[in-house]
């Protein structure tokens, strides 16, 4: 096991712990922000749906893409600039996307996209370095649990924003949380450690440079990642129109579907007590559990609908933190964690970006959700058996 972090003073943990709280919003909360106002955005820049999609599958695109130019700033600048550089980015693209048309829009979400991909790639890096490995495992619950509450957030207030204060307002607005993040950060840091670049360190002892692709544990996590990405984004863009086909209103579809999003706080907050009192296994055993029974039971007792979307938003807010943790424990040192973690959510977020056109494509050339719901078990079964393999890799602790 990695040794315990050394006693930090309770102020520095309490503004550690709000830049991860404020950072884990700002990586999903401004551009999810777009589709509670999506008819006013098409309305008032005269395009179809179909663009206005763009602006929240543009992110998730650059989440896969940028993955690697996120391990090089990271190595390159350190951990420490790499998360300025994150929040200031998303604040820029926040500002870009809401002060002109449609190309103007398109621009600011790609550049909000390129840099939440340095985000996602760096917090598990600092989370690792910062905390013991017991500790870790909390902060990586409330790191993910900061995730489902930023978009929560967004889901529920921009709307209401909109009729006070316009959709570009109220889609700009939620750069707020980065701005709180980088007023902690700063603080925490210090001028120079945060804005001045320097290197990520170098490979601990017996770690090849550049063995991300090469190395076991990481390509079986990129497996296990991809299969709960799959299965989270593709059920939640396509679970509302699940449940209105089985004869709910949109309304209540929409709101029987936001149980599998708020259990997804409560999962991401439990899971770190199974991994630090049982194992990581039994954390992915537990998952995958609670996964299985989306598909299954959609298909045999769709009646059940509250158990289905109430234990898979746990499972799925658990899945996301138990892939983190396992990013956390990939490697020694800096260096070799940003790389590794970088090829980790690079995969993972390649996949899930085809999730919800996989599905939808599936449900229009069947018009019946019974093939959709068997692939996202099948996304399902991957997580559990790369999930399970990564587990034992990486038991009872990392090597490089």
């Amino acid at each position: 096991m990695s040794a315990p972090a050394p006693a930090r003073p309770a102020a520095r943990i309490a503004l550690l712990t709000a830049v991860i709280i404020l950072t884990g919003a700002t990586l999903r909360a401004p551009f999810l922000a777009v589709a509670p106002v999506a008819t006013a955005v098409g309305s008032d820049l005269g395009v179809t749906a179909a663009v206005v999609g763009l602006l929240t599958s543009i992110p998730v695109l650059c989440f896969a893409v940028f993955s690697p130019a996120a391990v090089a700033l990271i190595r390159r600048g350190g951990a420490d600039f790499a998360l300025t550089v994150t929040l200031i980015g998303a604040v820029a693209g926040c500002l870009i996307r809401a002060g002109g048309g449609i190309a103007l829009a398109l621009v600011g979400t790609a550049v909000m996209g390129m840099f939440l991909a340095v985000g996602n790639v760096v917090i598990p890096v600092i989370v690792g370095r910062e905390y013991g490995a017991h500790r870790a495992h909390t902060m990586t619950g409330v790191y993910t649990s900061a995730l489902n509450v930023g978009t929560m957030t967004v889901t529920l207030t921009t709307a209401p924003l909109a009729e006070g204060i316009g959709w570009r307002g109220a889609i700009t607005v939620w750069a707020v949380f980065a701005i709180a993040a980088l007023a902690c950060w700063i603080p925490l840091r210090g001028l120079c450690a945060s804005f001045v670049p320097r290197g990520g360190g170098r490979p601990a002892s017996g770690v090849v440079p550049g063995s991300a692709w090469r190395h076991g544990p990481t390509l079986l996590l990129a497996a296990a990642f991809a299969g709960q990405a799959f299965a989270f984004y593709g059920v939640t863009a396509w679970l509302p129109t699940l449940l209105a086909d089985d004869g709910f209103s949109g309304s209540a579809a929409g709101a029987i579907a936001s149980i599998f999003q708020v259990a997804g706080v409560a999962g991401s907050l439990l899971l770190p007590i199974v991994t630090t009192r049982a194992s990581l296994l039994a954390g992915v055993l537990c998952v995958g559990a609670g996964w299985l029974v989306v598909p299954l039971g959609f298909l045999f007792a769709p009646a059940a609908w509250f158990v289905w979307c109430a234990v898979g938003g746990l499972a799925q807010g658990a899945g996301i933190t138990v892939v983190f943790i396992m990013i956390t424990r990939l490697a020694p040192d800096e260096h070799t964690k940003a790389g590794r973690s970088g090829t980790v959510q690079g995969v993972g977020y390649a996949v899930a970006a085809v999730g919800p056109i996989a599905l939808g494509a599936l449900h229009d050339a069947t018009h019946a959700w019974t093939l959709p719901l068997l692939v996202v078990l099948s996304s399902v079964l991957l997580f559990l058996v790369a999930g399970v393999l990564s587990a034992r890799a990486l038991r009872p602790a990392t090597t490089g």
